[in-house]
């Protein structure tokens, strides 16, 4: 497992603002446990969720990690999610929840009124130690079925997903699909 706390706390572009916006695009959409000033529901262009992203921390462990997913870069693609004005403040616990790979990129929001913002986005790329990568569909279920770390089941993540991405009304093919597959084991 790689620690990326350090290296975030390092990535400080936003540091003399008074609040960021952060876009969530996993658990961070139905897991908002951290202090916000504001939330909308918001998309960057160019990416696709993915289960590629392995969890030794929160939904696995170092021996059978968990799925989670991460950003992969796609021409023309949307990727749908929830924006959070956040203080500075409130990255250093951020920090610590990410922090089995991921790191702070800055982004572009689109928002449903036509605005756009900066703002901030935790990505794990394929290089980093815990990047699993694409399986088949079966595979990826299975090790989602049978993973559990000290944030509870891996399947609750994808499940707990899943519904918060209808609620959104967003369609995500990948995300359905797997959700389908790890019904059927």
């Amino acid at each position: 497992m790689i620690d990326t706390t350090a290296i975030n706390q390092q990535r400080n572009q936003f540091a003399q603002h008074a609040d960021i916006w952060l876009f969530g695009y996993g658990s961070l959409i139905w897991k908002a446990d951290f202090a916000y000033l504001e939330s909308r529901s918001a998309y960057i262009t160019g990416w696709e969720r993915r289960f590629w992203q392995g969890s030794h921390d929160h939904r696995g462990t170092p021996e059978a990690p968990g799925r989670v997913v991460t950003l992969t870069p796609v021409a023309g693609a949307i990727c749908h999610g929830m924006a959070y004005r956040i203080t500075p403040e409130t990255l250093a616990p951020l920090d610590h929840r990410e922090k089995n790979g991921y790191l702070r990129e800055i982004t572009s929001m689109h928002f449903t009124d036509g605005s756009e913002a900066q703002g901030l986005v935790y990505m794990a790329t394929d290089d980093n130690p815990a990047f699993l990568g694409p399986a088949p569909l079966e595979a990826m279920a299975q090790q989602i079925a049978r993973a559990e770390g000290p944030s509870g089941p891996n399947r609750d993540y994808l499940m707990n997903l899943a519904s918060a991405l209808r609620e959104l009304q967003v369609d995500d093919a990948h995300i359905f699909a797997l959700e389908e597959q790890l019904q059927r084991l």
